[in-house]
Formats: structure tokens, C-alpha cells, sequence
């Protein structure tokens, strides 16, 4: 079972999608619109290919609140995924404003191209807010790409800001924040800083503008190891009583200025301004500036938070600000986290060992290469007990080899005896063939528990690689996550089997195959332990109890009645339940249900249009089957009215009904989908075995 604390993801395609549909990835929304309408907190709004514009049905400007990821494909920083359009946004601090989009509190925008293409119009405004915008385009916005203000904390990492048509970034009133390896390009003015703004801008680059930083009022960014070259006019313009921090002598700022047109940097204001550790033209510095030396310390990339200089923005930091929480794991001594290194066996069992107080289950292991003054000789001694690792056949333990991904993934479905694998859900990797066959079962149990997470393709295991100290990270607090031990974090990067289309051994190419596929993505119908659907099996009548009762959870329209066939302990006995006091089934007038009986085709669509009050016709001239004569007179009915709503499905002829013949697994789940189409909750599908009549 999934843990009900985990985070939904919503699907959006601007081409395929409509917004009748229930969202899921068979059967996205058209627009984002919808998607936040329906999106429950905390969620994950998944974009494809497209534009999300009026025309396609969306209303601007677009308020993602907190809580909710959209998320586009960052690895492209969203160049087929496009947002354009304009709406009126009044702000506390800036009255009326035309945005593009609104980022409330935590909320995050990844991997789409954003535009506003009205005058003076912005692409994303913050305010107030702790917002995060990474690996997107701005561009051609009439005035600004990014607008923060208010008391704005936002962190902008790695987008690219192009052709906006004021600046690319514009950070006022008391924002802060960290911006963090943006591209600024061909913009008038790559980053604009204003009132009390004092955010930290860092490893970003910026070319081709006309100026790449203007300051002024009372701004107080913090500026290092940023590359500004090649500006028209100028690199950085201080204006007002702007003091920019552009290092000292315990501390080289490292920004780098060169083939700037009329200055590097031009301090237009009263003051003195102290350069340690810069890289520019002294012939191109305007102004009083007070050139200091300072400590040399190498550029570094600034990516992370929590206390660790390379976790600032790092895709895994809040897994890992988690574990630090939690005393699980540690960094290094000079301050930084490393959470791209590999990570040896030794650190690894140290981690578990701190992470999980399991009872032992092993036999204390005496491994030959290990001594007693060995720093992590007791971890790796209580991990092994837990049952977490183990040696090789050589007796060794081997503490310095590094840990692969899927060696770390099959310790923690076997320390924390994990079960209920299915092999079918492996179809979700591109490259499942590298997972070792010892490996498989183990890793279908990780993924259905969604402990796995792939940074920047879920579709990418990459089984046999040495994993990193951040996936590691990652995969032990989606193990307290899947314990209720944690809550969940939202991640695009987290493998959502149930998001995929579910495969099974002997559906392909049955004429069922897209409803039962469409089921199983909505967790609706399962197979069998061993890969198979099952489709032409008969479905005995508690299995069928079972699935309306799951598909339609319907309210009780009358007392459960008591079947003295079916105890309190028979596996559906809750299903039949929820089922009978709906109105979806009845017994027998001895009382029983007969449970293990193979439900009838007629028995299942009296059933739907019972079950759902479907309005019955006054009319049976609809009846135009080849054996209507084998239609009880009782039923004919509610078979015209299922008839009329195109919930009949019948194969291999569809003016054949048999109705007596038992219902095969892909006939119930061919019915049950045509009867969510039949309220509105799920899309059509295009089939020849659904039958028409002659008015639908």
C-alpha cells in the first residue's frame, strides 16, 4: 500500500488533455488551470509539450499556491513546454500589475519557457514569498522575467533570462533570496536591484546585455563568483546609496568583469566602495572604489542550503536538511555536504546504522578485514545485525569500495523486509535490462513503495552506477516516508509507478487492452503475481463487489444486509458491504451471496445502471440485439438505458448481448470504465465493441 501522506501528481497536455478528465497521465487535463483547481496540497503539477495559453483554455494570471511543484522538463529548462499570456494582479506593495503567474509561499515553478507578452508585463511575480523558479526560460516578457518584492525569499537557480524587455530579473522592497547560476542574456538590463533588496547573487552569468547589474536606492546584494562580460554598456552600475558586498579581506568576492563597453563598474554614489578579490580592468572602474587585498580562496559554486555551501538549490537538499535533522548523516569538516561523491560501504552502514533502531536479526558478523579500532566497526557491526548488509564470500567486508545504486536499494528492502514486488512495474526504466537478475524483486518492491528516486530522469535507473551521498539520502527518508516515519517531501524525481501505464504479460493486443490498462492507471484493477491479467478468465461476483466497490465508493442508499455466506473474515467481506448498501448488488432470497458464483453479463450492467441511478427509458424499442428474446423481461430496461449510455461493451459482436454467458475480467472492466466515461469521470475510448445506438 502507498502512504497516504505521499504527494499526488497531476497531469497537464495542452494537445491530448482534457479537463473533464480526471488528470491522472492516461487521462491528463488541457490546462494548468484546471490542474490547480483540482490540485490537493501538497502536489506535483507534471506539464508536457505545448502552449498553455488562452486559447487553450487558460485563465491568467496563473496563482500557484504553496505547496504545489509545476514542473515542466527542466533538462531543457522547458524549451517545447511554453506559458504565455497576461492578467491583472493587484499587488500590496506595487498596486495593479499584468503577470504571467503568481508563486505563493514554498511553491515552485520547473522547466517551462514563460512569456508576457503585453507592455510593461511580468513573467512571475513574487511577493513575500519563499518561492523557488529553477531551470526555466524567461523570455520575451514587456518588461521583466522574474519580479520579486515584499519581504520575497526566493530562490532562483539555474534559468536562463533572454530578450525580456526591461531586465531579466527585478528584486525590490526588502527581498533576499538566492540567486544562483542563471544565464542573463540579451537583456537591457540583466538583473535589477532596488530599495532594501539584499539577496546573494552567485556563479550566474551575464552577457550581451546592455547593462548586466544596476543598484540603487538603499540595494545590498551580496555578489560572488559571478562572470559579467561582454556588456554593451556596462558590467555593474551603483547608484541611490547602494553598498554592494563585493568581498573583503577574509573573503575574494570572484566575480569576474571583461569586455564590458563603457565600464566594469561605475560607482555613481557618495561612498566608497571596497573590490576584494575581483577580476577587472582598473581602466574600466568609475568612481570612488577601494581596491583590497584579500585571502585567495577558490571559486566555488554556491548550490545548497542548511549550513552546506554546495547544497544551496541541489536537488536532493531537503532529503538531506531532513537526515541532518534527524542526526542521520553529516558533512565534511571544511563545510561542505559533497552530495554528488560516492559514498563507500563503511559511510553507508554508518548512516543506517544512525537511521533505523531495528532489533537484531543476524548473528553477529566477524568480517576479516575489519579491526575493532576500525572508526566504523560498530556500525557496520549493528548494521549487519539489522539485517542491512552483508560480507562476501571471502569473509571480507570491504569498507572503502564505493556502494552501487542497486546495491544500496536491495539493503533497504531487505533490512526493512519489504515485500509485495511486482516485476511489471520495472517497465518504468529505460534501461531495466542492467538490473541484475538477484536484483529485480527487490527493486519492483522499492519502486512500488516509491523509494526510489532518479535525478533528472525517473525513467533512468542506472542500476549499476556508484551511488551519490544525495541519492542516498534520498532513499533512506522515502524509507521513513513509506514507515509513517516522515512526511513525504515533494520531488518530481520520485518514480510514481501508479503514474505509468500499468503492464501486464497477456494484454497486449486483447481487445480489452485499453480499458483494462486505463483501469489499472487509476489503481482500479490488479493482476496476478506473476505479471498476468487474466483477461478471459471468468469474474466471480465477490471480485466484482470488490471492483465497483473501489471504482464508485459509493454512499449507502439502504442497510447492509447480512449474507450467511459471507463471514466477517472472507477478504471482501467490507467490499460486499459498501457494494450491497450502495445498490450495486443484492443476494439471493435464501440470504446467501454466493461469493465464489461467476457473475453474469446481464448481471453486471443491471448492476451499473442500478448502482448509478441511471435514468431508465420508457421505451424498449432501442433493443435491437440479435437475442433480445434471452433478455428477462425484468432487465430490459436498464439494459436499453446502459444501452443509451454506451456502458454495453460487446465483443467479439456488439449486436450479440448474451446475457446469460458469465462476464470475463476484461468484459467487467471494459463495462465499469465505459461506466465512469458514462458520469464524467474519465475520457472515452475509441472502441468497435461499444454499442451505439442509433441517437448517441
Amino acid at each position: 500500500m502507498v502512504n497516504s501522506t505521499l504527494v499526488a501528481t497531476l497531469y497537464v497536455n495542452p494537445v491530448t488533455g482534457n479537463d473533464t478528465n480526471a488528470g491522472l497521465q492516461l487521462s491528463p487535463f488541457k490546462s494548468l488551470t484546471r490542474a490547480l483547481k483540482a490540485a490537493k496540497i501538497p502536489a506535483i503539477i507534471q506539464l508536457t509539450p505545448g502552449t498553455y495559453s488562452a486559447a487553450n483554455g487558460e485563465a491568467f494570471p496563473l496563482i500557484i499556491p504553496a505547496g504545489v511543484a509545476v514542473v515542466g522538463n527542466e533538462a531543457n529548462k522547458g524549451a517545447e513546454i511554453v506559458i504565455s499570456g497576461s492578467g491583472q494582479y493587484q499587488s500590496p506593495s506595487f498596486g495593479v500589475q499584468n503577470i504571467t503567474l503568481l508563486l505563493q509561499g514554498d511553491a515552485s515553478l520547473k522547466g517551462v519557457t514563460l512569456t508576457n507578452p503585453v507592455a510593461k508585463g511580468t513573467g512571475i511575480w513574487i511577493e513575500s514569498a519563499a518561492s523557488t523558479v529553477a531551470n526555466n526560460t524567461l523570455s520575451k516578457c514587456g518588461r521583466e522575467g522574474v519580479f520579486t518584492t515584499g519581504n520575497a525569499k526566493a530562490v532562483i537557480l539555474d534559468n536562463v533570462f533572454v530578450q525580456n524587455a526591461a531586465s531579466g530579473l527585478m528584486m525590490a522592497r526588502n527581498s533576499k533570496g538566492e540567486v544562483l547560476r542563471n544565464a542573463f542574456t540579451k537583456n537591457p538590463l540583466g538583473i535589477a536591484i532596488s530599495d532594501f533588496a539584499a539577496p546573494l547573487i552567485a556563479n550566474n552569468k551575464l552577457s550581451d546585455n546592455r547593462s548586466a547589474i544596476a543598484l540603487s536606492r538603499d540595494a545590498r546584494p551580496v555578489l560572488r563568483h559571478n562572470l559579467i562580460t561582454n556588456n554593451t554598456q556596462g558590467g555593474l552600475l551603483v547608484n541611490g546609496n547602494s553598498v554592494p558586498d563585493l568581498g573583503n579581506n577574509q573573503d575574494a568576492a570572484g566575480n569576474i568583469f571583461q569586455g564590458n563597453g563603457e565600464f566594469d563598474l561605475q560607482n555613481a554614489t557618495s561612498g566608497q566602495l571596497i573590490s576584494a578579490g575581483n577580476q577587472l580592468n582598473p581602466a574600466h572602474v568609475k568612481g570612488q572604489v577601494d581596491f583590497i587585498a584579500a585571502i585567495e580562496n577558490n571559486p566555488i559554486t554556491i548550490s545548497g542550503s542548511i549550513g552546506f555551501a554546495d547544497l544551496i538549490g541541489h536537488w536532493a537538499a531537503a532529503f538531506v536538511e531532513a537526515l541532518v535533522n534527524k542526526g542521520a548523516i553529516s558533512g565534511f569538516p571544511d563545510g561542505s555536504f559533497r552530495p554528488d561523491a560516492p559514498i563507500t560501504r563503511a559511510q553507508y552502514a554508518a548512516v543506517v546504522a544512525k537511521t533505523f533502531q531495528l532489533p537484531a536479526r543476524n548473528n553477529a558478523s566477524k568480517f576479516t578485514d575489519i579491526k575493532p579500532d576500525f572508526w566504523a566497526a560498530s556500525a557496520i557491526a549493528k548494521a549487519a545485525e539489522m539485517g542491512f548488509i552483508s560480507g562476501f564470500p571471502d569473509g571480507t567486508f570491504r569498507s572503502g569500495q564505493n556502494l552501487t545504486k542497486v546495491q544500496a536499494i536491495v539493503s533497504i528492502v531487505n533490512g526493512l523486509k519489504l515485500s509485495g514486488g511486482n516485476p511489471n512495474v520495472l517497465t518504468v526504466y529505460r534501461d531495466r535490462t542492467q538490473i541484475p537478475s538477484y536484483a529485480t524483486n527487490a527493486v519492483a518492491i522499492a519502486t512500488q513503495k516509491l523509494l526510489i528516486i532518479n535525478y533528472p530522469q525517473t525513467e533512468k535507473l542506472e542500476p549499476l552506477r556508484d551511488i551519490t551521498r544525495a541519492e542516498v539520502a534520498a532513499l533512506i527518508y522515502q524509507a521513513l516516508v513509506s514507515n509513517s516515519q516522515q512526511k513525504a517531501i515533494a520531488s518530481p524525481y520520485i518514480v510514481n509507478p501508479d503514474a505509468d501505464i500499468p503492464s501486464f504479460t497477456d494484454v497486449k493486443g486483447h481487445w480489452a487492452e485499453a480499458f483494462i490498462r486505463a483501469l489499472a492507471s487509476m489503481n482500479l484493477t490488479h493482476g496476478f503475481a506473476d505479471g498476468s491479467y487474466q483477461p478471459d478468465k471468468p469474474m466471480t461476483r465477490a471480485q466484482y463487489a470488490a471492483l465497483v466497490a473501489v471504482t464508485f465508493n459509493p454512499t449507502a442508499k439502504r442497510p447492509a444486509p447480512d449474507f450467511t455466506d459471507v463471514p466477517q473474515d472472507f477478504w471482501a467481506y467490507n467490499a460486499l458491504q459498501i457494494a450491497a448498501s450502495g445498490g450495486f448488488v443484492s443476494g439471493f432470497s435464501d440470504r446467501t451471496f454466493r461469493p465464489d458464483q461467476n457473475v453474469q453479463r446481464l448481471q453486471v450492467i443491471v448492476s451499473l445502471v442500478n448502482g448509478l441511478a441511471l435514468p431508465a427509458s420508457a421505451s424498449n424499442a432501442l433493443l435491437t440485439y440479435t437475442d433480445n428474446k434471452s433478455i428477462p423481461d425484468y432487465a430490459q430496461k436498464a439494459v436499453v438505458s446502459a444501452t443509451q449510455q454506451k456502458i454495453v461493451v460487446n465483443y467479439p459482436d456488439p449486436k450479440q448481448l448474451a446475457p446469460a454467458r458469465e462476464a470475463t475480467r476484461a468484459e467487467v472492466a471494459a463495462m465499469v470504465y465505459q461506466a465512469l466515461v458514462a458520469i464524467g469521470r474519465t475520457q472515452n475510448i475509441n472502441s468497435p465493441y461499444i454499442v451505439s445506438t442509433p441517437n448517441n
